[in-house]
């Protein structure tokens, strides 16, 4: 399945599922626009590298989900609130963290912070698991459940 135990070397130490995550960001030039500050629509791509490296930081690569598992995820909702503009090579910290999940879906709580820990932007994202093949909503495999003790 792919998932890493306690001994891997690629995670140093067990996290928690439900646990805040954080992933740390370098603004480069091509993420801004021409007032120099991040494009709004990079927070989401942001957000949505930090939840995948939440899912490998777990010992999930989603590759090996969807070739083993047949499952892939997909957003299906963002609500994000925008509080102050990141600049051209600020190193941002990412966050994610699990607000609440479904047997078929989790809901994320995530932050983009910048150099000194201000809040920049938050958001809320819903994420589903679907089948692979028939994009079907589909229950999350059971080796992520038991990340959550279910």
């Amino acid at each position: 399945m792919g998932h890493t135990d306690d001994s891997s070397s690629d995670v140093a130490y067990k996290m928690s599922a439900s646990a805040e995550f954080i992933w740390k960001v370098r603004v480069y030039y091509e993420d801004t626009d021409l007032g120099g500050v991040v494009y709004h629509a990079n927070y989401l791509r942001f957000m949505e590298r930090c939840r995948t490296e939440w899912l490998r930081a777990l010992g999930f690569e989603q590759d090996v989900l969807r070739e083993h598992h047949a499952v892939q995820f997909v957003v299906v909702d963002a609500d994000l609130h925008f509080r102050r503009p990141a600049r051209f090579n600020d190193e941002l910290d990412v966050s994610a963290a699990v607000k609440k999940h479904t047997a078929a879906s989790m809901i994320f709580h995530q932050e983009v912070r910048g150099p000194t820990g201000e809040v920049l932007c938050t958001g809320e994202i819903r994420v589903a698991c679907i089948d692979s093949a028939t994009f079907r909503p589909r229950p999350l495999p059971r080796e992520i459940l038991r990340e959550f003790g279910g």
